[in-house]
């Protein structure tokens, strides 16, 4: 049987098809003419490899693209054949053709980093040994995005992300979006969802539809719909059925320091039974661009981060087991990383972290590169058009019920002031407000250093720049103010994030290596500070990364050479500048007198500035042998932008070695630390 069988919801299974996969590269393009995808063909000289899986961390394969394939078997429960059986791939880079027992059961192509399913219960043998077979291809591709070459990252092939199946009823519930809306004033929230409901069966079948809203750390059940809608389903068929709005008095709301999370459970009945449950997890929270500024639950925030590009590390490429992305993103959290953005579609694992450990993440298509539009003269070539709206349709489907992903990013360094760029931008735009009206939208443009009120970018909802003064750019920190006041000029009423900004050592003329990224770095930040109007910067990035392009090593270790750790995570001087950079406070001293530990703290009124509730101070005392030997703690009170505080609180250890002091945020990350040595 299958390895690691799990239960799903009521009346469903999920079933892992990671681990032990078989793999061929396919250099000649014979496979198919070759039966490769048949079951009865031989897989003897086919290597064994571990799914979620990419060739290019191989030194025999590292810079091999093109055709390869994927093959394993399982056996199927005899009890699935009166079931709906799927197979979904998290994500397959880039076109994956599937085959099961010698059937063709699907296509998902061009499109790398989005997820699909294929209901395979037709080519399904219960009872018995069943043989699935992936071909797949990684070529660059001038009909899709990333465009051909016009990226700047890896170019990793494989099965990439997991894969499993979905066993449930023939009648189910296939997707639910949820919109979670708080009223600030009345203090109640407007839960609105609607499902997506699959007929499998040759019948027309009536359910009905339930609902329960239940919190998810304690499990209370907050909201209760026994029947909150009817559906009467066409044999073979899908229908999509809007639930009756529902309220929730005194919600809690999330916020990056606060990331309270409810689970929405949908369950079918059917002649007065259960059918089908299907439970999402989402938050309710309100996110705003208002009046120049970026406003999270009623409150104006400015916001800093740092972006991660994954599958960096040499080992793993894209195929990133749960380990390093909790290692990747703990380290987002130590460096005071509230507010990120990504090139690509992320694994839902990353946004699963950022849904519960605070931070908000803004996901984009990957229409990247001034080569996107390249021999178009004023329409976006209609593949690439249709392409784009693909996988925006696709991201926001699957990830629409995150609280962490604040907005939708349409592209990226596209020249926002070409006429088919933008109209690819506003095409995007309206298919994204159709889908989804309560997320902000916008583009992060690398054209807004002359006449930037030509920009497509003031046509969204906040202004993304990329600045690279004094690397890509040319120029000094005086050029980032006076650019910076003409992009106000043109879109004075539009908050800005600076999307990018920090030092890549790409060139032969990048010289000064860590310390001068940490120098950009704090040079940057400051003139951010002195406009209002800059509501975010993201620091790019966190980690050297992996690249097609990468100037720096060879095969595997092809790279660029633009983060505060290295490719294996070790971190660099810049990452402890980053960290207090980023922090909320100002000023933070440690003074100790006799047996007092007296802390004051100063919290930022500039870059980053928000209201701190439910901080602590925690004070760990080092003794003999300099090992730890006293942890004491202080609640801190609620602190808005600019003011501060003096805590003091009393310890027994009579020889203090040193004392470190540690401002703790809710989630129980470090924002900042002070040591104290005698």
């Amino acid at each position: 049987m299958l390895e690691a069988d799990k239960r799903g919801d009521a009346g469903s299974l999920i079933a892992s098809l990671g681990g032990k996969w078989r793999f061929k590269l396919d250099r000649k393009g014979v496979g198919e003419t070759q039966g490769w995808h048949r079951a009865a063909t031989s897989a003897e000289d086919w290597t064994e490899v571990t799914v979620p899986h990419t060739w290019q961390v191989s030194l025999e394969s590292a810079s091999y693209q093109g055709l390869a394939w994927y093959r394993r078997a399982f056996e199927a429960s005899a009890d699935w054949a009166e079931k709906a059986v799927r197979l979904e791939f998290e994500a397959v880079y880039h076109s994956a053709t599937v085959w099961l027992n010698d059937q063709l059961v699907g296509q998902h192509l061009r499109s790398g980093y989005t997820a699909f399913t294929l209901d395979i219960s037709s080519a399904l043998r219960p009872g018995s040994i069943n043989t699935l077979v992936v071909k797949m291809d990684n070529s660059f591709d001038e009909q899709m995005l990333p465009r051909g070459k016009s990226f700047d990252w890896t170019v990793d092939g494989g099965i990439t992300r997991p894969v499993q199946l979905l066993i449930t009823p023939r009648v189910f519930v296939e997707r639910v979006a949820v919109d979670a809306q708080p009223d600030l004033q009345t203090h109640q929230a407007s839960i609105v969802s609607q499902v997506v409901l699959r007929n499998s069966t040759g019948d027309s079948v009536e359910v009905k539809i339930g609902l329960r809203i239940v919190e998810d750390d304690t499990d209370r059940t907050v909201l209760r719909s026994g029947a909150a809608a009817t559906a009467a389903l066409q044999p073979r068929s899908s229908e999509t059925v809007p639930l009756p709005a529902v309220a929730i008095a005194n919600p809690r709301l999330w916020h990056f320091d606060h990331p309270q999370l409810y689970r929405l459970v949908v369950e079918l009945e059917h002649g007065g039974k259960p059918l089908h449950t299907e439970t999402v997890t989402f938050g309710i929270r309100r996110f705003e661009a208002r009046e120049g500024g970026f406003y999270l639950n009623g409150e104006r925030v400015r916001l800093m981060g740092v972006e991660r590009m994954a599958g960096s590390h040499p080992d793993y490429g894209m195929a990133e087991p749960a380990s390093w992305l909790i290692h990747d993103h703990n380290d987002l959290k130590e460096l005071n990383c509230i507010f990120t953005r990504v090139h690509w579609q992320q694994d839902k694992r990353v946004l699963d972290y950022c849904d519960r450990h605070g931070i908000l993440i803004q996901e984009e298509v990957p229409a990247w590169g001034p080569d996107t539009f390249q021999g178009m003269t004023s329409e976006p070539a209609p593949e690439i058009m249709e392409n784009g709206l693909t996988q925006l349709r696709e991201m926001i489907d699957r990830d629409r019920n995150h609280p962490s992903v604040f907005a939708w990013g349409l592209c990226n360094e596209v020249n926002g002031q070409n006429p088919p760029a933008q109209k690819f931008v506003r095409r995007m735009a309206a298919e994204a407000g159709k889908l989804d009206s309560h997320r902000l939208l916008t583009y992060a443009s690398n054209s807004l250093q002359q006449t930037p009120e030509r920009d497509v970018a003031g046509e969204l909802d906040f202004i993304s720049w990329n600045e690279y003064y004094e690397s890509w750019y040319g120029g000094d920190p005086a050029a980032v103010r006076h650019n910076l006041q003409e992009i106000h000029r043109a879109f004075p009423s539009q908050p800005i994030v600076i999307s990018e900004y920090g030092y890549c050592e790409c060139a032969p003329d990048r010289l000064g290596g860590d310390a001068r990224r940490i120098e950009i770095l704090r040079a940057h930040t400051n003139i951010f500070r002195e406009f209002d109007f800059v509501a975010g910067a993201i620091f790019f990035d966190y980690n050297d990364y992996r690249t097609h392009v990468g100037d720096k090593g060879s095969d595997v270790l092809k790279q660029r050479v633009h983060g505060v750790v290295d490719l294996y995570g070790a971190r660099k001087p810049s990452f402890e500048a980053l960290r207090e950079e980023s922090s909320p406070l100002e000023e933070f001293e440690v003074l100790v007198q006799g047996r007092w530990i007296t802390v004051s703290l100063q919290t930022r009124d500039t870059l980053p500035a928000y209201t701190l509730e439910g901080y602590t101070l925690r004070c760990i005392v080092y003794g003999f042998g300099d090992l730890p030997v006293e942890q004491l703690f202080i609640p801190l009170p609620k602190l808005a932008p600019g003011e501060g505080v003096i805590q003091e609180v009393a310890f027994e250890e009579k020889a203090p070695k040193r004392i470190c002091v540690d401002m703790l945020r809710p989630t129980g990350f470090s924002a900042q630390t002070a040591i104290w040595r005698p």
